[in-house]
């Protein structure tokens, strides 16, 4: 389900800043971008993910910034400083022109400022409060896009039932028209007997009939949709199973249909079912 959420939080000059994205996927992928100095939360942070989250392409990021207060006293590492003048001076003297170099320069080495430590534990600590915070805004998103496509889909399984109800009134004109067709048929056999053909036509005829089964498993499937849309559980997969299902019964209600309104009945079926299916795919 698509949905974004971000927070923040501060500790120790540091300003901390969590994000998620959320977008629709068949399965939970998580997709984590952490800074280096995070990297010791990245198992916890997918396991804290998951549990709460079972579909969906996730998107977590990670990011801090430093107080300008707390950048204010530069924390050097003398002795990274000691070591880099020390090798500065040797290879110079291989150099038939030395250059200088200022203060500047040194500082702007890698590893001469050395940024302030942060215990891991409380760090961890205070990032995992701080993504439970993110994760429960992006849980509310979600939770009010699901409630929408609660009432989408509902909506649709009631004009469903209502084309179902639709064609099982159509039922007996269909069955009068098709007995008033065999009727005919068997006066044009009875005059010129074909006891092939008279086989062929009943087992045609059988075939055609039987869509009262069809219907009424369509019915227990729209049954069964709007209950497991009442479930405060994850119910994506199992509504996806029984799109599935929808669409069988409805094709094969319109390969077995002999009548024109019953055919376009059963179109009217699978476009309700395939809208039902893409905002499935979007349902946790």
């Amino acid at each position: 389900m698509t949905a974004f959420a971000n927070s923040e939080v501060e500790l120790e000059g540091l300003t901390l800043h969590c994000e998620l994205r959320s977008v629709n996927h068949r399965y939970c992928d998580i997709s984590l971008k952490i800074p280096e100095r995070f990297r010791f939360i990245e198992a916890s942070t997918r396991q804290l993910i998951s549990k709460q989250l079972k579909r969906g392409k996730i998107e977590c990021g990670f990011s801090y910034k430093k107080h300008q207060q707390a950048e204010a006293g530069l924390n050097i590492n003398m002795d990274a400083v000691q070591a880099l003048l020390n090798s500065t001076q040797a290879i110079e003297a291989l150099m038939p022109k030395a250059q200088s170099f200022s203060a500047l320069d040194v500082l702007a080495f890698p590893g001469i400022q050395a940024e302030k430590t942060t215990n891991n534990a409380a760090l961890q600590k205070v990032l995992q409060q701080l993504l439970q915070t993110t994760l429960d805004s992006l849980i509310a998103a979600r939770l009010r896009e699901g409630e929408q496509l609660q009432r989408l889909i509902t909506e649709r399984c009631e004009k469903m039932q209502g084309f179902v109800e639709q064609a099982k009134l159509r039922m007996p004109e269909v069955l009068s028209s098709l007995k008033s067709k065999l009727k005919n048929q068997i006066a044009e056999l009875v005059a010129e007997p074909n006891h092939d053909r008279i086989e062929q036509e009943m087992v045609l005829l059988a075939q055609k009939l039987d869509v009262e089964e069809e219907l009424d498993r369509l019915e227990t499937h729209i049954v069964e949709v709007m209950h497991i849309l009442q479930k405060n559980e994850p119910v994506g997969r199992r509504l996806d199973f029984l799109m599935q299902e929808m669409n069988r019964e409805a094709n094969t209600l319109g390969s077995k249909s002999a009548d024109k309104e019953m055919t376009g009945i059963a179109i009217e079926l699978k476009v309700l079912i395939e809208q039902m299916r893409e905002q499935v795919q979007n349902i946790e």
